[in-house]
C-alpha cells in the first residue's frame, strides 16, 4: 500500500465538500491499495505531470510515485481543471 499525502488545497476542498468526503477518501484509499481496482476511473492529464481520479461528479487531481500518492486538488467536474 502506498501512502497518501494531501496538499493544503486538497484538505480544504475535502472539508468544503464534507458530504462527499467519505466517498472520495474511500476511492483514494482503494486506488492506493490496488491501482487496477480504479483503472477505468483514472486518466493521465494532458500537458501536466498529473492524473485524475473520477469519483461521481468530483475529480481528484494527483501525482504518484512508487510509494506515495500526493493529492493536489479535489473539486466538482466543471471547475477543477482551471
Amino acid at each position: 500500500m502506498r501512502s497518501v499525502l494531501y496538499t493544503r488545497t486538497a484538505a480544504t476542498a475535502l472539508r468544503k465538500h464534507a458530504n462527499r468526503a467519505k466517498l472520495i477518501r474511500t476511492k483514494i484509499t482503494q486506488y492506493a491499495d490496488d491501482p487496477s481496482s480504479q483503472a477505468n476511473n483514472v486518466k493521465t492529464l494532458a500537458g501536466v505531470d498529473a492524473k485524475r481520479l473520477r469519483v461521481g461528479d468530483f475529480r481528484v487531481i494527483f501525482t504518484e510515485t512508487a510509494d506515495t500518492i500526493t493529492i493536489l486538488d479535489i473539486g466538482p467536474r466543471g471547475g477543477i481543471y482551471e
